[in-house]
């Protein structure tokens, strides 16, 4: 079974850098779109930052544009999240996504996406 796993989470000061790995498990895991997503209670899920199969595609939410740079692995089977500059409203569970091909189509919209870690928790302050 296809597992993504998250790891990286944890407090920073604001201004203060933190890096997420992500891991997929999956014999097609270096061929398809992956992205973090993040969630802060009593908020609707939204994109942070997209890449992807083949790594040569990025894209990126409004808010950490600038600040967050994703990348992948010469395997393509994981993907980071460089998050620089970081502001207390950085504050959220972060969520590593996948989706079943290779093209990042909808990536904004977390309701396109088919797979999903059990996310990992940043603080700022």
């Amino acid at each position: 079974d296809v597992q993504l796993v998250e790891s990286g989470g944890g407090s920073a000061q604001a201004g203060g850098s933190l890096r997420l790995p992500c891991a997929h498990s999956g014999a097609t895991a270096g061929s398809v779109c992956m992205g973090w997503f993040r969630q802060a209670p009593g908020t609707e899920r939204e994109v942070v930052a997209v890449v992807s199969g083949d790594g040569d595609n990025t894209y990126y939410g409004d808010s950490v544009k600038d600040r967050f740079i994703i990348s992948r692995n010469g395997a393509k089977n994981t993907i980071y999240l460089q998050m620089d500059g970081l502001r207390p409203e950085d504050t959220a569970m972060y969520l590593c996504a996948a989706k079943e091909s290779y093209y990042c189509n909808n990536w904004r919209t977390w309701r396109y996406w088919g797979r999903w870690g059990q996310g990992t928790q940043v603080t700022v302050s």
